[in-house]
């Protein structure tokens, strides 16, 4: 008998967090797998947006949604790899872009995907405030939470760039 608080983590358990977190392998490339990531988000979300023709502000709950699986992934990788943010993380990525996608008042023109991307990657790499703090968050939570910010951030300029007309 265990005298852990805490049941055993199984190994399907462990596989599926590894599965998420890495987003299906992503965070394996071993070159800017965020960006990566990043990217992949943007054609996932292509496709989504050709196939049922969803509005822009559907990413941010399926950003939101995702992040939920994220945060149990992104914690049980960090302690698997007993790292604070390991780089094979990439799901946060994905839930960040998709956030900041959905401050786009439209998706009709490639360089609004563009914006969107280039925007986020911005902020998840710049890390203004609060940013920078929220990542110091214990476990997955910081892990997600701070890709999570740099999306709403991103989200809101394009959103402010929208109602000028500004593309």
């Amino acid at each position: 008998m265990s005298t852990s608080a805490q049941p055993p983590v199984t190994h399907r358990a462990r596989l599926l967090s590894r599965l998420v977190g890495t987003w299906f392998g992503i965070g394996y490339f071993p070159v800017g797998p965020g960006t990566l990531a990043s990217a992949v988000a943007l054609c996932m979300a292509y496709a989504v947006r050709i196939l049922v023709h969803t509005h822009a502000n559907a990413f941010f709950f399926w950003g939101l949604f995702l992040s939920v699986p994220a945060i149990g992934a992104a914690h049980d990788l960090a302690q698997q790899e007993n790292k604070k943010d390991p780089q094979i993380v990439v799901v946060d990525e994905v839930a960040g872009q998709l956030i900041a996608l959905s401050g786009a008042a439209t998706l009709r023109h490639f360089h609004i995907w563009v914006a969107a991307f280039v925007l986020f990657r911005f902020f998840d790499i710049l890390k203004p405030y609060p940013i920078r703090r929220i990542e110091k968050l214990p476990g997955g939570l910081g892990i997600v939470l701070d890709d999570v910010m740099a999306g709403i951030y991103s989200a809101v300029i394009l959103f402010i760039a929208g109602k000028f007309d500004i593309y």
